[in-house]
């Protein structure tokens, strides 16, 4: 809809002049509920990009835990809970958004908080062609869970004593901090979740 004329908006008189001239301001609110109700369709190459995306950081965060475990954790096992890397993938591709070259700008370094120490365990770069934009920070966190322990404490007694019988076990909650690099602002987003 495009508007022409000389009316001012700013001038009180212009409404009296609209509604003299038989402006029904009832189909400007008819206008706007079409707007309501016209919903855009998805675009699927997106949603399937995105996915596959999401997918393949969820393998990335998932290998870097299984390489860490025996040289950087000393553990045998390393138990996630249900849908953690996928919901720390997701997190990274919201926050990646934002940038200007999306995920293949970003440098993630990938900790683990055991016992109040944080240990690094590696760093992902999502794309070496690219100049990194931004870093994330990822804390993996252990579970606090006494009864780990306490199993540790009998395996370690008897014939299962072996500093790679332990099982970390990873809490639901994670830390994410992100940092641009390039920007006047240097702006730092936290996220604990």
């Amino acid at each position: 809809m495009v508007a022409t004329g000389s009316l001012s908006s700013k001038n009180p008189g212009s409404i009296s002049q609209l509604l003299d001239h038989g402006f029904n301001p009832r189909s400007l609110l008819n206008d706007f509920d079409y707007w309501d109700y016209v919903v855009p369709e998805p675009n699927l190459n997106e949603v399937i990009f995105e996915e596959t995306t999401c997918q393949s950081l969820v393998k990335m965060l998932e290998n870097c835990l299984s390489k860490s475990k025996q040289t950087k954790l000393g553990c045998s096992k390393v138990l996630v809970p249900e849908k953690l890397t996928q919901r720390i993938a997701q997190d990274v591709l919201r926050l990646s958004s934002t940038e200007p070259c999306g995920l293949r700008g970003c440098v993630m370094h990938v900790n683990m908080e055991v016992e109040n120490v944080c240990i690094k365990l590696d760093r992902i770069v999502c794309d070496s062609s690219v100049v990194p934009t931004f870093e994330l920070t990822l804390v993996f966190k252990q579970e606090n869970c006494s009864w780990s322990s306490f199993r540790d404490f009998f395996f370690s007694r008897g014939r299962f004593s072996s500093s790679l019988r332990r099982t970390l076990i990873l809490s639901s909650g994670f830390r994410l901090v992100k940092k641009k690099l390039y920007s006047l602002i240097g702006t730092t987003v936290i996220e604990e979740c």
